[in-house]
């Protein structure tokens, strides 16, 4: 294979980065920015021409498409190709060019993965078979409230797959989206991105940094955006700022600051009707609404504030520490399909409601690392503990129709918008509450290199979940302790360096209140918490330093597991399912002029027991498509013009977990034009859904169903200086 100069240069640093992760930790060897491998200057990283490629924070290394190392799947500084796990790596260069602007999108071509609609107010994912709205990381600390997330501030998005208590806490029973942000590192920068293209879009996002003196470093990000979409009345603004800095307070301790403020304000869009159980006349219905946009708003206002805290101690332990407060209000409000449209074909029911979320989190994980030897042994001893407490008021009222005092409107839904004016009430039966969860954890992990071609990692994490919830409409109180013990085991085997296969045993566990635990019920306050248990083979094979082809098994059992019905969780019954699979993943240089990235993932989640009426054992688990098939091509055609194709296929899912509402099969294919006008100033331009093909993209139920997007064009003007 034909390598550039700036990939051979690109290889040799990823090769001193490897070596340093797996090297052993001495007090001498840290440098004065731990995030940064010691084999790696500042200045190195400074130089242009290394596209794609950049030490990044948290551990991270990348080289155009491809994830070579990270800290977050045992939180040490480890290379993919020794963990045993899953984990998908979305860089920084990938994103740029596929020209995504938020988790549900760039989460597309990562095998295993699927976009739910969300309610049209936050980011939430289906990883192998499990719904999430809750497992979102920032740095590897929680970011749990619903909301949807912009990348203007993000280095790179990690995809860990499988259970993950051990490393993330509670949740994350198929995997969890871990968000690794920009900061400031000394390598100077000066970017502008200024976007626009088609429903009225427009987005100008702002990189600057550089080194205030040898011991202080500053990065500005910013963003702001005001779009409209392909669905009618549906509009977007949101902007965001994120200054960071980083003090080199000694020789052996670095100090980084962070603060983030986010707002977004768009409509809530909750999609179409069913109609004898298929999406309602979905190619004709791309960008119909149904309800009332002008009563359906939703905003957030995001205030995050990280401190982090690294020291190597003289006698070889490396500490890492993370503080972070985080104040979130979150609203929204919609007015949407009720239900289905009746078998005329002339009527379907509109409904409404709005909710308020509050919440304030305060986390600090403490991690303390240890590298020594016994006799031929090398271990990397991580011990640790997270303490945390989140607070918040949760409030839902329900929509009552001004021309009819009821709860529901029918409309035709050949013209489904409505005016009618709605009052909104706090019924006994809607939310009202205030809670609180104070989180104590102890984790131990002991990675075990026995020799070249065998190691060993074994880890226990002990949670004490405390959480009371106040009723307001009865000032009743509920509480609930739960004590869990998470244990993790994994062996990689590597017959050769390029070459590894492993095999991992991971157990997480949900409390209760769920995902997100504004309320505690009387029934919750009893029932014992959700258990995920994953078993799992693979294989990471390095074909080349650039590019690496991963595949994997797995069988993963989630019991006591409360079944969602579509508009809240039953908790009377506790049901199970079971999900098997198989992924494959392909990300790198193929040639030294082809990047790819994306994979095959063939994933059977099915219902297993203890179901309602309506969801049988047997039944497919929503949203959850059988066949999976992604992959993204970058053709670099000459210096200055690349161009990208993208290809989705997905095959048929269900709405919900009652099988009621299939969802059809779709393929999509997207396209890119990148053009380097000179070595400071990059144009391209993206097109999503190249062809113009009429598809559902998710749905949240039987009855809010999502188009995808028909063709779409944008532009981006990307200077740097």
């Amino acid at each position: 294979m034909r390598y550039s100069r700036t990939q051979e240069a690109a290889f040799a640093i990823v090769a001193g980065v490897s070596a340093a992760c797996t090297a052993p930790v001495q007090a001498q060897t840290v440098g004065p920015v731990p995030s940064l491998s010691p084999a790696v200057t500042l200045d190195e990283l400074s130089v242009e021409g290394l596209r794609g490629v950049r030490n990044g924070p948290q551990g991270g290394v990348t080289v155009g498409y491809l994830g070579k190392a990270t800290r977050s799947a045992t939180k040490t500084p480890t290379p993919l190709i020794d963990t045993p796990q899953s984990v998908s790596v979305i860089t920084q260069e990938q994103i740029r060019d596929q020209g995504f602007q938020s988790i549900g999108e760039a989460t597309r071509y990562v095998p295993g993965v699927i976009q739910a609609q969300g309610e049209g107010n936050r980011d939430e994912l289906v990883i192998r078979g499990q719904r999430t709205t809750a497992d979102f990381f920032v740095n590897g600390v929680r970011d749990d409230v619903q909301y949807y997330r912009d990348l203007y501030n993000t280095q790179r998005i990690e995809v860990l797959k499988g259970p993950n208590a051990m490393i993330f806490g509670r949740g994350g029973g198929g995997g969890v989206i871990n968000r690794v942000l920009k900061e400031a590192d000394g390598v100077p920068i000066r970017e502008v991105v200024a976007q626009g293209g088609q429903f009225w879009n427009k987005r100008v996002a702002l990189d600057v940094g550089d080194r205030v003196s040898d011991n202080v470093f500053f990065r500005l990000n910013g963003v702001f955006e005001d779009t409209a979409a392909y669905r009618d009345f549906v509009d977007i603004r949101r902007y965001g700022v994120n200054p960071t800095m980083t003090f080199l307070l000694g020789p052996k301790t670095t100090l980084k600051l962070s603060y983030e403020y986010f707002h977004d304000d768009r409509t809530t869009d909750r999609g179409l009707p069913s109609y004898f159980n298929r999406p309602y006349r979905y190619r004709e219905n791309t960008s119909r609404y149904f309800g009332n946009p002008f009563l359906s708003p939703t905003h957030v206002d995001a205030h995050i504030a990280t401190a982090q805290l690294d020291h190597a101690f003289d006698n070889g332990v490396v500490m890492h520490s993370q503080s972070r407060f985080a104040d979130y209000n979150k609203f929204y409000q919609n007015v949407f399909p009720g239900g289905a449209v009746n078998a005329a074909g002339t009527q379907v029911s509109i409904a409404a409601y709005n909710s308020q979320t509050d919440r304030t989190n305060y986390f600090n994980q403490t991690d303390f690392t240890y590298q020594f030897r016994t006799g031929p042994l090398k271990h990397t001893l991580l011990g640790g503990f997270e303490l945390g407490y989140q607070k918040g008021q949760s409030l839902r009222k329900d929509g009552f129709f001004a021309s009819n005092g009821t709860r529901s409107l029918v409309v035709n839904p050949l013209a489904p918008l409505t005016r009618v004016g709605v009052n909104f009430v706090n019924l006994s039966s809607g939310a009202n509450s205030t809670y609180d969860l104070g989180l104590a954890a102890a984790y131990v992990q002991d990675q075990v290199e026995v020799n070249e071609y065998l190691q060993i990692i074994g880890g226990l994490r002990f949670d004490h979940f405390d959480f009371s919830s106040l009723n307001r409409h009865n000032a009743v109180t509920q509480n609930r302790i739960d004590n869990l013990i998470s244990p993790r085991a994994g062996v990689v085997i590597k017959p050769f360096q390029n070459l590894s296969v492993y095999g991992s045993y991971s157990v997480s566990y949900l409390p209760s209140s769920g995902d997100q635990f504004s309320a505690l019920s009387p029934t919750q306050s009893i029932t014992e918490p959700e258990k995920f248990v994953n078993a799992e083979v693979g294989v990471k094979y390095d074909v080349s330093p650039s590019l690496q082809l991963t595949g994997a098994l797995f069988d993963l059992d989630r019991t006591n597991q409360r079944i969602y019905t579509g508009g809240n969780f039953n908790l009377a019954v506790a049901g199970s399912t079971n999900t098997k699979g198989a992924e494959i993943g392909l990300n790198g240089y193929l040639t030294d002029w082809w990047s790819v990235a994306g994979g095959y993932a063939f994933t059977d989640a099915r219902i297993t027991g203890n179901l309602t009426d309506s969801i049988l054992r047997g039944n497919t688990v929503a949203l959850v498509p059988q066949n999976a098939y992604t992959l993204w091509n970058r053709f670099d055609l000459s210096r200055q013009l690349s161009v990208g194709i993208g290809f989705i296929n997905q095959s048929h899912a269900f709405a919900l977990s009652d099988g009621r509402v299939r969802l059809p099969s779709y393929s999509r294919f997207d396209a890119g034009i990148f053009y380097n006008i000179n070595e400071n100033t990059r144009f391209q331009i993206n097109v999503e859904n190249l062809f113009d093909r009429r598809y559902i993209l998710s749905a949240h139920n039987n009855n809010n169903i999502m188009p995808g997007a028909p063709r779409t064009v944008r532009a981006q003007l990307i200077v740097r200086w």
